[in-house]
């Protein structure tokens, strides 16, 4: 289930979007639209997690901001595009799970062996929402803006279509 609460327009330093508010009865979630995506295909579409040291805090220890700022720079350049944001901190084991990997990842851990060295999944996301979302919003395929392939797997084993991927890079 996924239901829009709302929507509005969102104008960014990347151009002006739709922005969709949807809830799945735990977590909100939502999409930013450029263009129209109704019934087409090929649509370039970045499922992104939240990252608050990141987003909030302009945090280099991660590429999450930039990956999102790529993001909408590709999205911008096409003139359609779908980024759909997931509250999923810490790879959706919350914000202590990230602070408490600190430690670890100062030693050389990679952030998923981080998250289980501090007693933690290695990635808990649930991407799942997002193909609820992109069936909500009707578009027929999908050009993934990532290097992750749990997220394409996820996608396409909940049936939606991802022609291919795309690498967040300029």
């Amino acid at each position: 289930m996924i239901v829009k609460l709302a929507e509005t327009n969102l104008k960014t330093k990347f151009g002006e979007y739709r922005e969709i508010l949807f809830y799945d009865g735990q977590k909100e979630s939502f999409a930013l639209v450029m263009g129209d995506v109704k019934d087409e295909e090929n649509v370039l579409c970045r499922v992104h997690s939240s990252c608050i040291f990141a987003h909030h805090f302009n945090s280099i220890e991660c590429d999450c901001r930039e990956q999102m700022e790529i993001s909408q720079q590709l999205i911008q350049k096409e003139g359609k595009g779908i980024i759909i944001w997931l509250d999923q901190e810490g790879k959706s084991n919350g914000h202590l799970a990230l602070l408490k990997s600190i430690t670890y990842k100062n030693k050389g851990f990679s952030q998923a062996e981080a998250y289980e060295a501090a007693g933690f999944k290695k990635d808990a996301r649930d991407f799942s929402p997002a193909a609820k979302i992109l069936n909500e919003l009707g578009t027929i395929s999908i050009r993934m803006l990532t290097n992750n392939p749990k997220k394409v797997n996820t996608l396409s084993e909940l049936g939606i279509k991802v022609i291919g991927t795309q690498p967040t890079v300029l």
